[in-house]
């Protein structure tokens, strides 16, 4: 229980602070926004055809919108040195990572909610039966996406370049669990495949049980150094 407190006392620091400033979640959303809007006016195509690439510009405005918060995740702890009193405070550090992990899953899969919305207007999709699925699936993407995304966080931190050096670690590593999102979100939009539709979402299951743990074993090494 003493563990579940600290895991949830730095969740919640993490929310409070993003709740009451919005630096990251704004930037998050008008990115979004914008990467749907442009490419649903980019692109002069047929029904079938925006179906078909749908899935992919909806999970590029959740993937490069979510780095934009990632940057934000251990920056706030570089000021002051605050990230020191963490290493030092008697708090095990997979409860450090498990907290940033929840404050970043919970922050982007709201921004998701939000502008899902959006992105079936501007799409004219009628997917309202499927979205409990779509739901499914956008919390298992962003798990996986985020399990990983934590910790290259942590890493970029140390360097003077952050907001390029996270990109370039993260999503060589999150290529599969993209890759999945895209593919069953595309089954959901063009209505077909079911079967391997749940293909798919059983292989993201595996994929953040895999990016889960690793991250979550390789955290204490990584926020020490």
């Amino acid at each position: 229980m003493d563990y579940l407190k600290k895991v949830f006392v730095l969740f919640l620091k993490d929310l409070r602070i993003e709740l009451r400033t919005k630096d990251a979640f704004i930037p998050m959303f008008v990115f979004g926004l914008l990467v749907i809007i442009i490419f649903n006016f980019a692109f002069d195509l047929s029904r079938k055809e925006t179906l078909e690439i749908a899935s992919g510009i909806l999970w590029i405005a959740f993937t490069f919108s979510g780095i934009l918060g990632l940057n934000r995740t251990f920056s706030i702890e570089k000021e002051n040195s605050a990230i020191e009193g963490i290493i030092l405070a008697p708090v095990d550090r997979s409860a450090v990572f498990i907290g940033k992990f929840l404050s970043n899953f919970f922050l982007m899969l709201i921004f998701e909610i939000i502008l899902i919305p959006f992105f079936i207007i501007f799409f004219n999709l009628n997917i309202f039966y499927e979205l409990p699925v779509l739901f499914l699936i956008m919390v298992l993407g962003t798990a996986g996406f985020i399990s990983v995304g934590t910790i290259f966080s942590a890493v970029s931190a140390n360097t003077r370049m952050r907001e390029i050096m996270l990109p370039l670690l993260l999503f060589p590593v999150a290529v599969p669990v993209i890759i999945g999102s895209v593919e069953a979100t595309s089954y959901i939009l063009m209505g077909t495949g079911r079967e391997f539709l749940y293909l798919w979402i059983q292989r993201l299951i595996g994929i953040d049980v895999i990016y889960f743990t690793a991250s979550l074993l390789l955290f204490e090494y990584v926020i020490v150094d």
